[in-house]
């Protein structure tokens, strides 16, 4: 909901005069990021949908992550229930009026909505690495892949392309040893395991064409209000790499794409991301530095990026000092560390002194939260105890009908629905290979005929067995000449298919190198 053009969060309420006063998100700030954190079952879901619905009200895109499939409601109209009347009387939403908002689903697996596609070039070695659980010499050993794809001109578009290339790596290892340095075949059999794994995981469904254009993610319906792209996630979740290498892939790209806007009106994207800790467990300090500058860095291209996690402390302090706009559940303090959570999430806020806010992040109750955003020139509001408003869409799930028909309707329906396979590594390097069969098959029977049947034939044909000029009669004279025009030509040929093979090569090449992701560019300099 918007009120004066911007979301409506809540109302907070005065010692006082117990006057509810509402707490809003500014859109003119709403790029500065934020963190919505709470333990299981204390609102952030729906504190997440009531953020997403005035974000599409505003004509802002929203994609978020939807692990439960709770969020998957906000595409069909609500109920007006009797506690969501009674909370929307309390914080003095008047009217409370129920609505709809457009959206589209996707799925990487293609099952709960559209696909989402990408290559492997443009996922690129170091998120391939992450992915892979890689070390740094098998890491190193992929990168000398994507060097051998880039000046062979050799495309790396799904898994079985990248399969080929390492075997035939592993092949030329020898020849690629003295030009790029140690190409282990055992190195490269330990890539290729572990590729194998995540083929098992579903990831070749990941892999492949049509890629995913950033475009469909920033779309409006007719009534100018932003689209809600919701991923499905709940079965992305068995595999958790793939899923936060996933994220961290998608914003990269938006990094890389979109074009610098400064300080915008409004956003031009927000992103929720659910299950944060994911991006981060296990993730090398360079890759959490990569993270904390792509997120400092994509303010200024107009997305806004909103992190929801159960603990406040599963953001590392590099990353979490760029999220300005907090909205905090509950939290129990059973354990040292819950204990430590709760310190650490109260001394983020700007302090209130009618609050003590570690004492009442353990008093929240379901839909309550302490809320701080940005205001003014980006300084943040006092943390106020905050009553969150009632989605205004249906809360919780959709049936299955109603997806496969939101599917079937969608913008995007028909685009992505079915995999391309064109010419790539995988059929470039087959070919090279039945070529070179072929060649010394020819060779082979060259070398047979050389060794008596041709000659035989001139024999026969000819006659004599003199090689002499002098010696040679008429017809011998004729069959030389015609042999050399042959030969001649046919050199001239190789050559300038050479010449254009070379030059297609570093062109494809340069091309691919020139827009290989973000994070693998930003790690190079």
């Amino acid at each position: 909901m918007l009120v004066d053009g911007n979301i409506f969060i809540g109302s907070s309420f005065g010692k006082k005069d117990h006057e509810p006063k509402g707490e809003f998100l500014e859109l003119k700030l709403a790029n500065r990021h934020g963190l919505i954190t709470g333990a299981t079952g204390t609102g952030k879901t729906v504190t997440l949908q009531a953020l997403a619905e005035g974000f599409s009200a505003a004509g802002v895109p929203v994609f978020a992550s939807d692990i439960k499939g709770d969020l998957s409601g906000i595409g069909a109209m609500g109920e007006p229930k009797d506690f969501l009347v009674a909370r929307a009387k309390e914080i003095g939403l008047d009217p409370y009026e129920n609505d709809k908002f457009p959206v589209i689903f996707w799925d990487l697996f293609g099952e709960q909505g559209h696909p989402i596609r990408t290559t492997i070039s443009e996922m690129g070695p170091l998120l391939l690495s992450r992915l892979m659980g890689l070390n740094d010499t098998q890491e190193g050993v992929l990168n000398i892949v994507f060097k051998v794809a880039d000046e062979q001109g050799l495309l790396l578009l799904d898994l079985k392309d990248l399969q080929a290339l390492l075997g035939y790596v592993a092949e030329n290892a020898a020849e690629l040893t003295t030009e790029y340095g140690n190409v282990a075949k055992a190195t490269v059999g330990a890539v290729q395991r572990q590729l194998l794994v995540l083929e098992q995981q579903g990831a070749a469904k990941f892999f492949g064409e049509p890629a995913l254009s950033l475009s469909d993610l920033m779309r409006k319906d007719a009534k100018g209000r932003g689209f809600v792209s919701i991923l499905a996630a709940d079965k992305l979740m068995a595999s958790p790499r793939l899923y936060a290498t996933f994220l961290l892939w998608l914003m990269s790209e938006l990094f890389e794409q979109l074009p610098e806007v400064g300080d915008p009106d409004k956003p031009k994207l927000v992103f929720f991301f659910d299950e944060a800790h994911l991006l981060f467990d296990e993730a090398p300090k360079i890759l959490i530095d990569k993270v904390e500058q792509v997120v400092r860095l994509i303010r200024s291209k107009g997305v806004g990026v909103y992190f929801v996690t159960q603990n406040p402390i599963d953001v590392p302090e590099t990353v979490a000092g760029q999220l300005g706009n907090r909205v905090q559940h509950a939290l129990r303090a059973y354990t040292p560390r819950d204990q430590k959570a709760v310190r650490a999430a109260a001394e983020t806020f700007r302090a209130n002194p009618d609050l003590n806010t570690a004492q009442v992040i353990s008093e929240l109750g379901v839909g309550e939260a302490l809320v701080s955003t940005l205001e003014g020139k980006g300084a943040p509001s006092m943390v106020q105890r905050t009553l969150i408003r009632p989605p205004a869409a249906k809360i919780g799930p959709i049936s299955t009908e109603d997806r496969k028909a939101a599917i079937a309707s969608s913008p995007v329906a028909g685009h992505y629905d079915i995999a391309i396979d064109r010419n790539s590594a995988y059929e470039m390097l087959g070919k090279k290979a039945k070529d070179k069969v072929v060649a010394e098959q020819a060779e082979q029977t060259a070398q047979e005929a050389d060794a008596g049947g041709i000659g035989g034939l001139f024999k026969s044909v000819f006659g004599g067995s003199s090689g002499r000029k002098g010696s040679l009669n008429p017809g011998q004279r004729v069959a030389r000449e015609v042999t050399r025009t042959i030969v001649n030509q046919t050199a001239g040929n190789i050559a300038a298919q050479v010449g254009r093979s070379v030059a297609g090569s570093l062109g494809g090449s340069v091309g691919r190198a020139l827009v290989r992701g973000v994070l693998g560019s930003l790690l190079k300099r």
